[in-house]
Formats: C-alpha cells, structure tokens, sequence
C-alpha cells in the first residue's frame, strides 16, 4: 500500500515509517522539515505549505496517517490550549476539507487518526473500552471534537479510524527517556495518591496497531491504543524503580502538582482511566509487550 503519513518526524510517526517500510509499504512522509529519518526510508517526503500545513500536496496514496499535533506537554495556559486545539481540531478539519479538493483516483480510501485516552477522562476504577462514553475536561472535549473532526472524512467514501492513544513507551522519544533519567537518580515516586490508572503501550505495539488499522477493513471508529494490563501509577512507580534498582520515595502531592501545572495535572498526571483495547484483541492482535515488566526490560535491554 502506498501510505501517506503526517508528523512524520515526530517519536511515533518515526516507528510506523520503519514498521510500514519494513513490511512493503511505500511511505510518503510530509513534513514541514525535508530533515529527518523519515526522508531516508520514505518514498518520497512531501513538504506542506507553512501558510496552510492541512494542505498537504496532492499524491495518489491508499491510507493517510494523521499524527501531527502540539505537544501536549507544558503549562496549560490560555495561548498553550488554543495551539493544542487549533493543531488538532482545527488542522483536521481543514486537512478533510483539503482531502475533498483532490481527484477521486488519488484519495486515500482509509483515515487513521491520531486521539488520546484523555476522552474518556477521569473515570476512577471503572474499566473503558471503545463503547464507553466521553468524559469531563479539556482533554475530553479535545478529543471529542477532533474524532468529529476526522469522522467527516466518512462523506468523501473513506473508512476513519481513531487512535485513542495512552502513554507510548520508548527508547528514543516520549515520556520514557525522562522517567528513565529521574528513575535512575533515585528521584521517582507516585504521583498524588498512587491510584489513578495509567494507560500505556510500547512503542512496538502501538506502531504495529496502527498499520493494523491501516491494512483491516474491518476495523473503523474508535481503537484503544493501550494495552490489556493497565496499571496504577503506584504499580507503575514500583515497577519502573524495580527494573532500574533504585529506590522510589519521592511522592508528588496532588495539591501541589495543581498549583504548579494546572489543568495539566489533574487531566493528564492525576486522572484515571483503566483502559481496555477491546477492538485490538477482538480483531485477533497479540500483544508483543502486554505487561509492564515485559516492556520495561525491552526498553531497558535487560
């Protein structure tokens, strides 16, 4: 298949590019930077106008993979909240928009959209699949609009994905080099009271799930890219300090974090959702990490 994928630079759209080019795939990668990995493996790397980065320049592509967006990372502040949500709502609907100005024979058949878990928000210890119904909170709305965003692609003939996406664990990007480096000087701890659930994948998984998207006509909607072990934080803590020998006694107090970070902490630090990928397992995927230790001790090469 011949699969155009954006944020191809970022830490994920990097590991679909290798998994995908792996496989056969033909990649096109856009981007706004001709730098990068991605230009190496891709087929060809398409550079999007800085005016208008949604209109992305016409090719004949099977399946696009959207994956671009601000980080969600930093202060939540008034300016923060609106690049998130123009990078994501905004940029989708304006990229589905653009998607119907290109001839029906280029169009891609299949949209793969990046989400978060964050849609579901802070739903304590009851356990969520696909079925479950939205949540509270910036991150929910977030994500509410941005898969109604995606879903529009559905008038122009093409099957939409959305890749409610939790915590993506990896050697060479997101939050695991960090947590490595404080875990590793002993600084680690829980965060508020340990009890929030944390959904979470390896990097492998949620690649490979991805083009699983992709390549499966059966799969459409929403798809948990989580594994089925979701763990606490406390749990995770435990684990994490475990697997690198160092202690973990550092606790980080929910009211301080608040003050500190704000909405981000209570959405993405504090929140709980126990996370099941039912679409995943019920379409016969096998988890190459399924549990913590597992993946831990690949990340670490242990």
């Amino acid at each position: 298949m011949r699969i155009g994928i954006t944020g191809a630079t970022g830490f994920l759209g990097r590991h679909v590019i290798r998994q995908a080019q792996g496989g056969g795939h033909e990649l096109v990668a856009y981007s706004r930077s001709q730098l990068g990995l991605p230009v190496l493996l891709a087929k060809e790397t398409l550079t999007q106008p800085k005016a208008a980065p949604h209109e992305l320049p016409e090719t004949k592509l099977d399946a696009l993979v959207h994956l671009a967006g601000e980080s969600l990372m930093g202060l939540w502040t008034k300016t923060k909240r609106e690049r998130i949500w123009k990078s994501r709502v905004d940029f989708t609907q304006g990229l589905v928009r653009h998607l119907s100005t290109w001839k029906a024979e280029n169009r891609p058949r299949v949209l793969v959209c990046a989400s978060g878990a964050g849609f579901y928000g802070d739903r304590g210890d009851e356990l969520l699949d696909e079925s479950s119904k939205s949540g509270a909170g910036f991150l929910s709305e977030l994500c509410v609009e941005w898969e109604k965003a995606a879903k529009e692609a559905e008038s122009l003939g093409m099957r939409v994905v959305m890749l409610r996406t939790g915590m993506v664990l990896g050697p060479d990007g997101g939050a695991f080099p960090l947590l490595k480096r404080v875990f590793g000087l002993g600084l680690g701890g829980r965060l508020g009271s340990g009890r929030q659930w944390m959904p979470w994948i390896h990097v492998e998984d949620a690649a490979s799930l991805i083009l699983r998207a992709v390549e499966h006509d059966g799969i459409r909607g929403p798809i948990n890219l989580t594994t089925p072990e979701a763990v606490t934080n406390a749990v995770f803590t435990q684990t994490l300090a475990k697997a690198l020998h160092r202690p973990a006694f550092f606790h980080a107090p929910a009211f301080a974090m608040r003050l500190l970070l704000r909405g981000m902490a209570d959405e993405m630090l504090l929140g709980s959702q126990r996370v099941n990928p039912r679409v995943a397992t019920d379409s016969g995927y096998t988890f190459t990490h399924p549990n913590l230790q597992g993946a831990l001790a690949s990340l670490l090469g242990t």
